[in-house]
């Protein structure tokens, strides 16, 4: 049985605060790309899932002259250090297990090689692959995905029916 739902993670103040900056959509989308990606990778769907919603809370904003400019912040991005960060902070408060805070730590540090000086392919864990895997598949140019709206009812509703989803592959894994 899992300590944290999603729900649990996202209703969070903290976790509301960082969404906010790079999209609640974006993040509950990417976290439904996951489910399905993990149960298919045969990868864990509560650290799928947990990583792909947490895995752009590092984002920040980057103005120049009161305009959003997206090429400067490529250029100085590490988001995903900071949300490797924030990301095991928020789920040991919230009483996560040691294990599964490191290991969604380390999926949304590796979800991105655009802060690092060389690529990661090959190097990833399954889990890892997963996770960088279903952001790719939402990202739009000039990163527009982060702009799409939800409100945070539907997000609740679909991450609510995620949780179930999560809960069924578990006890599924457990009966075969």
């Amino acid at each position: 049985m899992r300590k944290v739902t999603l729900v649990d993670v996202f209703k969070h103040r903290i976790t509301q605060k960082y969404l906010q900056r790079s999209g609640i959509h974006h993040a509950v989308t990417v976290a439904g790309y996951a489910l399905e990606m993990a149960v298919e990778a045969g990868v864990d769907p509560d650290l799928a899932t947990k990583s792909a919603l947490l895995h752009d809370m590092g984002h920040y904003e980057w103005y120049r002259d009161g305009k959003w400019d997206y090429e400067e912040y490529r250029k100085h991005d590490i988001h995903a250090i900071k949300g490797a960060e924030r990301a095991h902070k928020l789920l040991i408060r919230l009483g996560e297990d040691r294990t599964v805070a490191k290991e969604v730590s380390l999926a949304v540090l590796l979800h991105t090689d655009s802060y690092l000086p060389f690529e990661l392919n090959g190097k990833r864990t399954p889990l890892q692959e997963v996770v960088r895997l279903a952001d790719e598949k939402d990202e739009q140019p000039g990163g527009l995905h982060h702009y799409k709206q939800m409100d945070k009812s539907e997000a609740i509703r679909i991450l609510h029916q995620l949780d179930l989803e999560v809960d069924q592959a578990d006890y599924e894994n457990d009966v075969s």
